[in-house]
């Protein structure tokens, strides 16, 4: 990892150096991923048996898993991870349910009332990554909200492995959305499929989902499309930032920062301290780290592009935070409480030295389909109300048309929309 010193550097320097990754490849990933979409909406299920032929190296004649397969899943999954998918499905739902969304109605003014009230979304498309690693945790994150929310169509999809079957640890997962339909597909043809609906696969009104580069970008080409459908988010490569000051622990804080660094070659990770002891010893420590991971290269990749950056101090830190928008923010400062009011844009933030990014990622309770790429700054991570939409409704009595109409007319004229005003003149006119 690179060592800097951020106030020596000028503002171009200092903005490369907080560069996402991807934003170098976006020029190749855009083409393919145009490529892709049009040739599944040309020729649907061959498209998509060409493509996981290609990309996964499995022909498959049938996409949707079985029920048989489902049952089998359970088999393969040995009880302690079966346990530890129940635990962390606990305290997902548990916390999950406390934010839910509520409908509420108001009187507004004698007679009349105004009211939201919610439905869920449906069909929904729910992505579960299963590239160089199969991720059950993400199969939690989005089935449970998915049920929660009440959605009486999801569809899900994940990679085949290359001898035709879906991850039995996702498939296990997934029973918390036991309505799912679950199909073996991946990356950009999972999202084209899901996007516009082939014979096989349906088509969904909002595709939820983490993923790489490609599957960001299929995201953001499926929602811009006529009649496309909505996305959760923009939620591409993990990133992780950490703040640490000179009292955190340095094989903590290495330990972290590996965690995002062994998602994949274009994650990015970045530590900002003002201690220079603690960037030093953090550095050693990664490269120790490093030796036993068996992920190690795949990690080595994502650290050729990350950084180890001295600020002034923690304020700072915080300022360049803000500014970088991190998916997983970490405080690993003496009181981060009193920093937390400063934190205006990350996915999600873990607070002080024994909260590792990894709870948060499986068995907290909160949930890892996280703003990406700097979208923190205005997008929030996933939820109930996610998979939800709401109505408003009103209705006026006679007695309330008659209290507030003269105010619609008014405001109806001072616009030049005289039919506007006329549709309560008229109400307003008839006699009792």
């Amino acid at each position: 990892m690179r060592r800097v010193e951020w106030n020596v550097l000028d503002a171009t320097t200092q903005a490369q150096l907080l560069t996402r990754p991807t934003r170098s490849l976006a020029a190749g990933v855009r083409g393919r991923v145009e490529e892709v979409m049009a040739d599944v909406a040309a020729r649907g299920d061959v498209a998509l048996r060409v493509l996981t032929e290609h990309y996964d190296g499995v022909r498959l004649e049938q996409f949707e898993v079985s029920a048989d397969e489902r049952r089998a899943a359970f088999d393969a999954v040995g009880p302690g991870l079966r346990a530890a998918i129940d635990e962390a499905a606990s305290r997902i739902e548990a916390f999950h349910r406390a934010g839910m969304p509520q409908a509420y109605a108001l009187d507004t003014a004698p007679g009349v009332r105004c009211e939201r009230v919610l439905r869920p979304i449906s069909p929904v498309g729910l992505y579960v990554p299963a590239g160089s690693a199969p991720l059950p945790s993400t199969a939690l994150m989005l089935a449970i909200p998915a049920q929660l929310a009440g959605c009486d169509e999801i569809v899900l999809c994940t990679p085949p492995r290359r001898d035709g079957s879906a991850d039995p640890a996702v498939l296990v997962a997934a029973q918390y959305a036991p309505n799912a339909r679950i199909f073996k597909l991946g990356g950009a043809q999972a999202i084209a499929a899901m996007s516009l609906g082939t014979d096989s696969v349906p088509r969904c009104e909002k595709l939820f989902g983490p993923g790489n580069a490609y599957v960001d970008e299929a995201k953001r080409q499926a929602t811009e499309r006529p009649d496309g459908p909505a996305i959760d988010m923009p939620a591409g490569p993990s990133e992780v930032l950490v703040i640490a000051d000179a009292g955190a622990n340095p094989v903590f804080v290495a330990a972290d920062l590996l965690s995002q660094a062994e998602h994949g070659p274009d994650s990015q990770v970045i530590l900002l301290s003002d201690d220079a002891a603690l960037l030093d010893a953090v550095a050693l420590e990664v490269e120790r780290q490093l030796a036993s991971l068996p992920r190690a290269e795949i990690a080595r990749r994502a650290l050729e592009h990350s950084r180890l950056i001295r600020v002034a101090d923690i304020a700072e830190a915080i300022a360049l935070s803000n500014d970088y928008a991190p998916e997983h923010l970490i405080l690993s400062v003496r009181e981060p409480r009193a920093w937390l009011a400063q934190v205006c844009n990350a996915g999600t933030v873990f607070m002080g030295d024994w909260t590792p990014e990894s709870l948060g990622d499986y068995c907290s309770g909160s949930n890892h389909v996280l703003p990406t790429g700097g979208a923190a700054r205005a997008w929030s991570g996933l939820s109930v109300s996610s998979f939800m939409k709401s109505l408003t409704v009103q209705t006026a009595s006679r007695a309330g048309i008659g209290g507030i109409g003269p105010c619609a007319v008014t405001l109806a004229e001072a616009e030049g929309l005289h039919a506007h005003a006329r549709a309560v003149q008229l109400r307003l006119a008839v006699p009792e």
